[in-house]
């Protein structure tokens, strides 16, 4: 039995290896051995049940639980990450200097916790500065170390602003800080400690955690096996898959960069294979890779934020969010098939696919998922909920052999769950830094007193502003440090300006996750662009042209409120339904093929101006965008018998 599941798999042992370890980062990790490897697998292990076991049985002060869960997250990622690529595998002394350091500065803060409560930021103490600025250090070498140059430059701007804005015009312009008020503050829980490392303490570790053991019990391959035997047969097969499958692995580990390496390694030679140029292929990765990150339940990290910054239940943020995920990943369902249908490509053959009768004997794994959805929606709090689903995959695991978990798998999920928390936990912290920076200048009221001044112009203007931040302020970062951002910047002006906070965090959620696939900077696009051997910069505007359908759907949901399940029944099934006409219509445009080949620049026109009607849910719109597809239909039946074409003779 065991045999033939392997042989029906189209996953193989290495594969699943890779997937289980997929981590979002620079590709510096060392390989650990000895005593060093048995330190780390200790520590990992010790510290992810630390953290359940404080989350479920025994609170502690929020400082003194945030201090040691970034420490432990610094302990291995010190031990884990070189500090250059050109380093060697064997832990330098630096390291541990970095390392001891860390021990010091948490020492500290659990010896002076309840004094540093009230005087950082007002009265520090000379030791109080150096710890700060020590542990500042450590958080911004960490990032460096785990996401690359980005963030810790941008904080490096952020605290510059700190010391150069009263010297700044406009709305720049600041009174100016001390150095020890600064940096104690910013190293406090208004800064570094504040909501963002709140959120990586409780929520994200927990559902990271709850993710490892979801890959060690068989679901990252049944997600995938799943995939293959639903669409791996339709015209242009493996693009769909990826499209399905990236979908599901992202939302468990909350990396979108990570995910296309892990997930596209697989997808993009067998995309290759039936038709697709490998830089579609990696561009169809990167994007379904990206979607991961609103795919419901768990959407990667950010919701637990957007939870806590809005107070705001998380179930109530995946039953918005659950209709915007729909509508991202339908859109590029429609890019990759109408490119299946411009190359006359076919699917794979039945016999390299997983059996359907097989796979659903298997879908009891998606109990630890449905049971998670379950206890969130019956309002049990997210830690029970996440916990519960822990335990869940533990007794699910039981059910087959093959994928049974015993203590050697336990302890694994909880070291994987750990290792996968490192990145997202330095972002977080690095975030912080930021985040605290335009608390204490004052620069995000500012600036939602300038979106508010542009709205009176234009809403729709102003959107667009809050969009284009939003995506730049993402670019070269992870979404949850894109999010974190962005939701101190341009959120409060969208509230500003009328819109409500649930629908305003949700747009800026939406363009932090584009961030990843819009050029120049686009993480996801350049991390499956290493797989396919294609050029980044050409794959991050395919995978930009491929999202594109998407990029109206938050504008969707501002102008359609029952596009988040607000309102009657009839009225969330119209909205839904004029949605999805509208991401077909400008996916059609794009790709050019409506009814054959869009010769006529005049038909992908008119198929934009379509889409773009039903963004507002009018019955007006709605008619005025079904005349303007008619007209566009008799175009271009038009053209098309006086022009015969071969599907074949397009190329990609």
């Amino acid at each position: 039995m065991a045999d033939e599941q392997k042989v029906n798999s189209v996953v193989s042992e290495d594969k699943a290896k890779e997937l289980e370890e997929a981590v979002e980062g620079p590709s510096n990790a060392r390989s650990l051995t000895g005593w060093v490897g048995i330190l780390f697998t200790v520590i990992a292990v010790g510290g992810a049940l630390f953290h359940l076991y404080i989350l479920n049985f025994h609170p502690i002060e929020p400082w003194i639980f945030r201090s040691v869960h970034i420490a432990l997250g610094a302990v291995l990622g010190f031990l884990l990450f070189r500090g250059w690529k050109t380093d060697s595998n064997r832990v330098h002394v630096v390291d541990w200097l970095l390392i001891a350091a860390t021990l010091f500065v948490t020492f500290y803060i659990y010896q002076n916790v309840s004094a540093l409560l009230f005087r950082v930021g007002v009265m520090p103490q000379p030791m109080d500065t150096i710890v700060a600025v020590l542990g500042l250090l450590i958080i911004l070498e960490l990032t460096r170390r785990t996401s690359g140059w980005t963030l810790p430059i941008l904080s490096g701007v952020f605290i510059a602003y700190a010391f150069l804005g009263p010297w700044l015009p406009g709305f720049l312009n600041h009174g100016g800080y001390s150095f020890d008020r600064f940096v104690t503050y910013i190293y406090s829980l208004d800064g570094v400690f504040g909501v963002t490392v709140d959120v990586s303490s409780k929520y994200i570790l927990l559902f990271i955690v709850f993710g490892a053991f979801l890959q060690m019990s068989g679901v990252g391959r049944f997600f995938i096996d799943f995939s293959f035997s639903l669409a791996g047969g339709m015209r242009g097969g493996p693009a769909k898959v990826s499209v399905i499958s990236s979908g599901l692995m992202g939302m468990m580990n909350g990396t979108s960069a990570g995910n296309a390496v892990a997930t596209g390694s697989l997808t993009i030679p067998l995309m290759r294979r039936v038709g697709y140029k490998g830089q579609f292929a990696a561009a169809t990765e990167a994007t379904a890779s990206a979607g991961g990150q609103i795919m419901i339940p768990i959407m990667g990290a950010g919701a637990f934020i957007m939870a806590e910054i809005t107070g705001i239940r998380y179930s109530e943020i995946i039953i918005a969010a659950a209709i915007p995920a729909f509508l991202y990943f339908l859109s590029v369902y429609f890019m990759v098939d109408f490119q299946a249908i411009k190359n006359g490509m076919k699917g794979l053959s039945r016999k390299e696919l997983p059996p359907l009768k097989g796979i659903l004997k298997q879908s009891y794994l998606f109990i630890p998922v449905v049971l998670l959805i379950a206890s969130l929606l019956m309002g049990y709090s997210i830690i029970r909920s996440g916990t519960v689903s822990i335990l869940a995959c533990l007794i699910v695991s039981w059910i087959h052999p093959t994928t049974r978990m015993g203590l050697k798998k336990v302890l694994g999920a909880l070291e994987l769950g750990m290792k996968n928390v490192i990145q997202l936990l330095a972002v977080c912290a690095c975030a912080g830094i930021i985040v605290g920076v335009i608390a204490l200048t004052g620069v995000g009221l500012r600036f939602s007193s300038m979106l508010l001044g542009i709205a009176d112009a234009n809403k729709l203007l102003a959107l667009l502003f809050a969009m284009g931040i939003s995506i730049i302020l993402g670019m070269g970062m992870p979404t949850t440090a894109a999010y974190a951002v962005a939701a101190a910047v341009v959120a409060p002006g969208l509230i500003q300006i009328g819109i409500e906070p649930l629908h305003a965090h949700m747009f800026v959620f939406y363009y932090a996750v584009m961030s990843a696939i819009t050029p120049p900077v686009a993480l996801a696009a350049y991390a499956a662009a290493g797989v396919a051997g294609t050029d980044p910069f050409k794959t991050g505007v395919d995978a930009f042209k491929l999202g594109l359908a998407a990029f109206i759907v938050p504008f969707m949901f501002i102008y359609s409120p029952a596009i988040m399940m607000e309102g009657e029944i009839m009225s969330i099934a119209l909205a839904t339904i004029t949605a999805s006409v509208g991401v077909y219509l400008l996916a059609a445009a794009v790709q050019g093929w409506f009814a054959g080949k869009a010769a006529l620049t005049v038909v992908r026109l008119l198929l934009i101006v379509a889409a773009v009607c039903l963004i507002h849910s009018s019955w007006v719109y709605d008619f005025v965008a079904l005349g303007i597809v008619a007209i566009a239909f008799i175009l271009q039946r038009t053209v098309n018998k006086q022009t015969p074409l071969d599907p074949k003779a397009s190329t990609a």
